[in-house]
């Protein structure tokens, strides 16, 4: 059972990543409408094409209910799928395996995939410190009856950096714990990134010892293993195939993908060193019928250095345990036998919040499509792509190849 592979990606756009204090306010709806129309035109189709959206809806600014209705009515499109995901930086990745099993299906033939990330105008009554605050405790629930409210926060396991730290210092204790090979991971991106321009830190080398220099935020997390917030977002397009042969450039179709979800905090993770793209990577391989080795790039999810290790691990690229041995004896560049996260990932490129993932879905695109300008692969048809929400909470990975 699986994906036919017969739904690709044909179009894409996505926001120069920005700093909140300086990046331009639109209301999401406004953003919505920028990123679909840019996307159309890179995939060369028209807005009545569109019959599928898959978009956001937590951080939805205009509406917590109704997201998909509202966004269509200003559009101005009519939908026969619609659909709301929420999984943090694994959202892209889920939203595009959504698509194109809606289109394989027969529910649609061309579907928008967007997330807006950049703040909205403040209202009257909207107090502009309301961000700063509801980041204060990272994915975690402070509601009452959460059991992370509970039986986490009040012992000082909040937000991000904590949850990924802890991982990291339970795969140390158990494999050890290579800081120098950790940094390379960052200085390989950042060389990617000097490639890109549109990268936030392009124009930014950066070596190991500046990487492992860094304020410790987390022990052993340097800030410069720490992705950086930005302002941003992003969309694609899938299409069926037949849609796929009219637009403008190589379509990336989607032969396999996997999704896992096991814990909201890894407090309750059976064994932390294990982590939910395993069986997420395993099944997007075997849906693809293609192995690990096959891939002629990787995507990684980067928020950490420690997901883009473990997830190197899981997904069948190295043997547990292994994962530092193989970042230290691998060109991760795009220049090198093993191109990882060739835009920079978002280490470099930055993270505009649950759009972040998109970076990576989009590089995979563009490299496939063979638009990636001075960092373009010599061959690239086949690409694996994953995507991690929460702290290693909600993982997927798609298996992304050249028509």
């Amino acid at each position: 059972m699986g994906l036919r592979g017969d739904a690709a990606i044909v179009g894409a756009a996505q926001y120069k990543p920005e700093k909140y204090a300086t990046a331009p306010q639109m209301f999401h709806l406004e953003q919505v409408a920028d990123l679909a129309a840019q996307a159309l035109e890179d995939a060369g189709l028209k807005a009545s094409d569109l019959d599928g959206l898959v978009i956001n809806g937590p951080q939805f600014h205009e509406a917590s209910v109704f997201v998909p209705a509202m966004a269509a009515e200003y559009l101005g499109i009519e939908l026969n799928f619609a659909e709301v995901v929420d999984l943090g930086g694994c959202t892209p990745v889920g939203m595009v395996w959504r698509a194109a099993a809606a289109i394989e299906m027969g529910l649609c033939q061309a579907v928008l995939c967007v997330i807006p990330m950049r703040l909205a105008p403040f209202g009257p009554s909207e107090d502009p410190a309301w961000m700063a605050r509801a980041m204060r405790f990272g994915g975690h629930s402070t509601a009452f009856g959460a059991p992370e409210a509970e039986f986490d926060l009040p012992y000082g396991h909040m937000g991000q950096n904590t949850g990924y730290a802890m991982i990291a210092q339970r795969y140390a204790a158990q494999y050890g714990y290579d800081q120098a090979a950790m940094a390379k991971i960052c200085v390989d991106q950042r060389t990617n990134a000097q490639a890109n321009p549109d990268a936030m830190f392009f124009g930014k080398p950066l070596t190991v010892e500046e990487v492992l220099g860094s304020k410790m935020v987390a022990d052993p997390l340097h800030v410069l293993e720490i992705v950086m917030p930005v302002a941003g977002g992003a969309a694609v397009i899938v299409t069926s195939r037949e849609l796929a042969a009219k637009t403008k450039h190589r379509p990336a179709f989607v032969k396999g993908f996997g999704e896992r979800l096991s814990f909201k905090s890894p407090s309750y993770a059976n064994d932390m060193t294990v982590t939910p793209v395993a069986a997420a990577a395993k099944r997007a391989f075997e849906m693809a019928g293609v192995k690990p080795q096959d891939m002629d790039a990787a995507q990684i999810y980067d928020c950490y250095t420690i997901t883009v290790l473990l997830s190197l691990e899981d997904a069948g690229f190295c043997p547990k345990g292994e994962g530092m041995r193989f970042i230290k004896e691998n060109d991760l560049t795009f220049k090198g036998n093993f191109p990882l996260n060739t835009h920079g990932g978002q280490l470099s490129f930055g993270q505009a919040g649950s759009a972040g993932g998109f970076s990576q879905v989009i590089e995979a695109y563009t490299q496939i499509a063979g638009r990636a300008d001075a960092r373009q692969l010599k061959r690239c048809d086949q690409v694996f792509v994953s995507g991690t929400g929460g702290v290693m909470s909600e993982q997927g990975a798609l298996i992304l190849q050249g028509g």
